[in-house]
C-alpha cells in the first residue's frame, strides 16, 4: 500500500511540470522562417507590439496567424457591439475554456471599457451574473448558450436579433468563434501566461 502511494506521489511529480510546459514557445529571431519573419514584421507593424500570446504559436503556419489577426482586427476594434460588450463575450469565452492567457489579457480591458466588476468576478466564478443591463444580457445568453447548448434558443435569438441586430449577431458569434479558436490553440499548446502571473481563473467544475 504504502509503495503504490509513493509510486503515485512520484508520478505526480514527474506529470505536473509536463503539463506545464509550454509546447510552442517563442521562436528566437535567428531561427524564424523568411515567412515567419515578414509575418512577425507585418503583425508587429500592424498591432504596434511583437508577436505575443495566442500568436507565437500561430505564428508556425504564418498565414494562418495573419488571417487570425485580420479577423480579430475587425471583432476587437471594429465590431459593432461596441468594446464594453466585446469584452464581455470574450471573459465569457475564456472563462469556457478556463484559457488563462486571455483571462488575464481582457479583464482590465473589459472593466476599463465599462464592464461592471461584480459582472466580471461572476463570470470567472461560473455564475450568472445579477444586475445586468439589457444588451449585457442579451449578449451574455447568446454567448453561453452556443458554448454551452451549441445552439441558441428562438426567443434568444430574437431578442439579440431585436437588439443588436442581424450583423451585431453575427459580430457577436464572431468574437465567441474567434476567441474558442485561440482558446483551442492556445490550450492545445500550452501557451504560458506572462512571467510571474498567477493563473487568474480556477479550474472547474471543482
Amino acid at each position: 500500500m504504502r509503495t503504490s502511494l509513493v509510486a503515485a506521489l512520484f508520478a505526480c511529480f514527474l506529470v505536473v511540470p509536463l503539463a506545464a510546459q509550454d509546447r510552442m514557445p517563442p521562436i528566437a529571431t535567428d531561427q524564424l522562417t523568411d515567412a515567419q519573419k515578414k509575418a512577425a514584421d507585418e503583425f508587429s507593424q500592424g498591432r504596434g507590439y511583437a508577436v505575443r500570446g495566442p500568436f507565437v504559436p500561430l505564428i508556425r503556419s504564418p498565414e494562418v496567424m495573419l488571417r487570425a489577426k485580420a479577423m480579430g482586427d475587425y471583432l476587437r476594434f471594429k465590431s459593432t457591439l461596441g468594446p464594453r460588450l466585446n469584452e464581455m463575450v470574450i471573459l465569457i469565452t475564456a472563462r469556457e475554456w478556463t484559457q488563462q492567457y486571455e483571462w488575464h489579457a481582457h479583464y482590465a480591458i473589459a472593466l476599463k471599457e465599462g464592464l461592471r466588476r461584480e459582472i466580471a468576478d461572476a463570470i470567472a466564478d461560473g455564475r450568472r451574473p445579477l444586475g445586468m443591463a439589457e444588451d449585457e444580457d442579451a449578449a451574455y445568453d447568446v454567448a453561453t448558450e452556443i458554448l454551452r447548448t451549441k445552439r441558441v434558443s428562438d426567443a434568444t435569438y430574437r431578442r439579440a436579433v431585436a437588439k443588436f441586430g442581424e450583423q451585431g449577431v453575427i459580430d457577436l458569434l464572431g468574437v465567441v468563434g474567434y476567441y474558442n479558436f485561440l482558446a483551442i490553440v492556445m490550450n492545445a499548446t500550452r501557451t504560458g501566461l506572462p512571467d510571474n502571473v498567477a493563473e487568474p481563473l480556477k479550474r472547474y467544475p471543482e
